[in-house]
């Protein structure tokens, strides 16, 4: 007797662990994905954090400010952004897992002749020669490539502040303001 209480004791542990896990099947994360990508948004936190110290102590631009004022205001906020992060390198936000959680959709999104397409726009891109260096602006006189509006509803959110970006087949995370090179992760697309 004691052993059919455990056997169904058992059982139902099971079915309600399949229940709780059940969200995550139907909305294509699993609990390993979600833990994945609650790392990389905090990373994306706390690069917002020190994003809006500096700019906090940054002199305000009026809306009459010239050109002059704002190419300074601009250099500022790139120096002290650059500053802030001395040591920042490839793989600080983009760490192994978020690449290859990152890599795994793109490939689940992009199949056939999609996966052609998104490469042949990407790759035709005038901006194959950009250097990617963290911490370092982008070039202004380079293209973006913009990211498909399907794809980034299933990568990890962002905010408005920051963008996703593809220099040839890899991924950046690049500042709206200041052009600033976050992070980047190679070979993002298959």
């Amino acid at each position: 007797m004691r052993y059919k209480n455990f056997v169904l004791f058992l059982a139902a542990c099971l079915c309600l662990h399949a229940i709780s896990n059940s969200g995550y099947a139907q909305a294509g994360v699993t609990p390993n994905a979600k833990t994945t990508t609650a790392a990389f948004e905090d990373a994306v936190k706390d690069y917002m954090k020190l994003r809006s110290d500096i700019k906090a102590k940054l002199p305000k631009l009026s809306k009459d400010s010239t050109p002059e004022q704002i190419h300074s205001y601009m250099t500022s906020f790139e120096e002290q952004m650059w500053a802030a992060r001395p040591n920042a390198k490839q793989g600080d936000i983009f760490r192994p897992e978020v690449s290859e959680f990152i890599r795994a959709t793109i490939r689940e999104h992009f199949k056939g002749l999609d996966r052609k397409e998104l490469r042949k726009t990407v790759l035709e891109a005038e901006n194959q020669d950009v250097t990617l260096r963290v911490n370092h602006p982008y070039p202004e006189s380079k293209e973006f490539t913009e990211m498909p509006a399907t794809l980034l509803l299933k990568l990890p959110q962002l905010p408005k502040e920051i963008k996703y970006r593809f220099v040839r087949s890899n991924m950046l995370l690049v500042d709206r303001e200041n052009n600033m090179i976050i992070d980047y992760m190679l070979k993002a697309l298959p």
